[in-house]
């Protein structure tokens, strides 16, 4: 029984431990860029057309990655300035890699 009572406090302490914002967004963000890729396939949407979709059906996401991003560099320390440049960058490798997907896909061949 007194090995209990730690294991439980650990459990409790686990389960009341605040999520990942920044986790869970990019996870959130990247899956919904990534369910882009059929449909746009599918549809046959030029590139240029494809990531205008991507974006505007991504939007909620990307803004809610970002405002995570921002406020998790924020509290480490960082500018606004450079914590809005670090989202930017991040954001922005996650739209090339899905692009560049859609590409690969794409090409004749």
């Amino acid at each position: 029984m007194i090995f209990i009572a730690p294991l439980m406090l650990l459990v409790t302490t686990a389960a009341a431990a605040p999520a990942d914002p920044v986790g869970m967004g990019r996870k959130a963000y990247s899956q919904c860029l990534s369910a882009q890729i059929q449909p746009g396939l599918e549809k046959k949407l030029t590139l240029g057309d494809f990531q205008a979709d991507m974006k505007k059906t991504c939007a909620a996401k990307e803004t809610a990655f970002r405002t995570a991003i921002v406020a998790a560099d924020k509290a480490d320390g960082m500018s606004e300035k450079a914590a809005q440049a670090d989202a930017d960058d991040q954001i922005s490798e996650y739209v090339d890699k899905i692009t560049s997907e859609y590409e690969d896909y794409n090409a004749p061949g």
